[in-house]
């Protein structure tokens, strides 16, 4: 990861949680900022790269299929691939509380990677970046069922016979401009799975996703 920067003070920067800022250096910046470009970025880069590859497919479908590579969980994964989570300065309350295995944070942090690579060396640094480690398997996730994490599970229920999934806040974390929300899906009356996402529905769907692994266990 090191070798991918030419200067390694915004390496520095893109893993730097808010929560060690607040217990350290008032004068460090966060990763936030780098957070908000990268995340365009990747959009940009995924959408553009399915685009080219998907001649046949209609904006549904290519929709359907970024959501599938730049999703948390899709980003927490890669971060892990990557070893990111131990190299996040984090508070000692953050590191306590699994700050370094919770996959909003890592995706958050896989973001801000993306933002420091394209002011260090521009975007042909961020693509390399995005197309190495997350369009990688934008093949074998086109194999996949496409529809969002959301109608598969009330399709499941439904077949099932049950009551539509019910989805309910349990717990909101950080300032207003960067929120992480933690939301339970309630299936019949019990708690099936719980979910995380910088918003309500990015959680209900992450919460869905676990819901329909652990149908398949």
């Amino acid at each position: 990861m090191i070798s991918f920067f030419k200067n390694n003070n915004l390496l520095k920067q893109a893993l730097t949680h808010r929560s060690w800022v607040n217990e350290n250096s008032k004068n460090h910046g966060t990763n936030e900022r780098l957070e908000f470009l990268g995340d365009a970025i990747l959009e940009f880069v995924v959408s553009k790269d399915i685009y080219s590859k998907f001649t046949n497919e209609e904006e549904g479908y290519l929709t359907a299929l970024r959501a599938n590579l730049v999703n948390t969980k899709n980003l927490s994964l890669v971060a892990t691939k990557l070893g990111i989570g131990e190299m996040i300065l984090l508070s000692k309350g953050e590191i306590e509380g699994g700050g370094r295995t919770n996959p909003s944070l890592l995706a958050d942090t896989v973001e801000a990677i993306i933002g420091a690579l394209y002011i260090d060396q521009g975007i042909n640094a961020s693509e390399k970046f995005i197309q190495d480690n997350i369009l990688v398997d934008a093949e074998k996730k086109s194999q996949l069922p496409l529809k969002d994490p959301k109608s598969l599970l009330q399709e499941k229920v439904q077949a099932k016979s049950l009551p539509a999934p019910k989805y309910q806040v349990i717990e909101e974390a950080g300032p207003d401009h960067n929120k992480e929300f933690t939301i339970e899906v309630i299936i019949n009356g019990k708690t099936e799975a719980k979910g995380v996402g910088k918003s309500k529905s990015e959680a209900e769907q992450d919460a869905a996703t676990n819901a329909l692994e652990n149908m398949l266990e």
